[in-house]
C-alpha cells in the first residue's frame, strides 16, 4: 500500500503551480493582480493603486481595470481547474500548459468601484473539449455586495502543443 503524500509537499506542489501560471503571464504582474489559494479555491485580490482610478472626481476604478481583473480572474480560474486534475496525479502541469483564449466577455458594473482593494472569484459553469463558460463576481469590503459580475466563454487549448500563451 502506497503511503500518502504528507500534506507540506502537496500544499508545496500546489503553491508551484499556482506560481508557475500567474508568472507566465506577464499582464498579471504588470496589472498586480495576486491569486489566494485555499485548497483548490482561488480568489483573485487587486490590490488599490492611484493609477487604477478612471474617474477622480468620484474617486471610481476604472472599467477597463476592472474589465481586466475579472476576465483575469476568469482565465486563471479556468486554467486551475485544467490543471488540477494532472496536478493531483502528479504531473508536471507547468510544462507544455497553454492558457484558454478569449471568445466573448461580458462585464455587468453593477455599482462604483471604490478606491480600494478588489476581490473576485470565477465559476467554471461548463468546460468542454473546445468551449467553456465562466461566471465571475468581484467586491470590495463585503462579498454579497458585488460591484462588478461578468461572464466569458473561451477556447480551450488542445492538449499538445508545449507553449504557454499570453492573455
Amino acid at each position: 500500500m502506497k503511503r500518502p503524500e504528507p500534506v507540506q509537499i502537496i500544499k508545496q506542489r500546489r503553491d508551484a503551480a499556482l506560481q508557475t501560471l500567474v508568472q507566465g503571464v506577464p499582464y498579471i504582474g504588470y496589472m498586480g493582480f495576486r491569486f489566494d489559494r485555499l485548497g483548490d479555491e482561488l480568489t483573485g485580490v487587486m490590490p488599490y493603486r492611484d493609477n487604477l482610478i478612471g474617474n477622480p472626481m468620484l474617486p471610481a476604478l476604472h472599467g477597463g481595470a476592472t474589465a481586466a481583473f475579472l476576465e483575469t480572474t476568469a482565465i486563471v480560474e479556468l486554467s486551475w481547474a485544467l490543471m488540477w486534475d494532472r496536478m493531483e496525479a502528479g504531473e508536471d502541469v507547468a510544462t507544455g500548459f497553454r492558457l484558454p483564449k478569449t471568445i466573448d466577455f461580458t462585464v455587468d458594473y453593477l455599482r462604483s468601484g471604490l478606491p480600494r482593494d478588489a476581490y473576485a472569484r470565477a465559476r467554471v459553469n461548463r468546460s468542454g473539449r473546445r468551449y467553456a463558460s465562466v461566471h465571475v463576481e468581484a467586491w470590495q469590503d463585503n462579498r454579497s455586495r458585488l460591484f462588478a459580475q461578468a461572464t466569458g466563454h473561451f477556447l480551450m487549448p488542445q492538449r499538445g502543443t508545449p507553449t504557454q500563451e499570453a492573455t
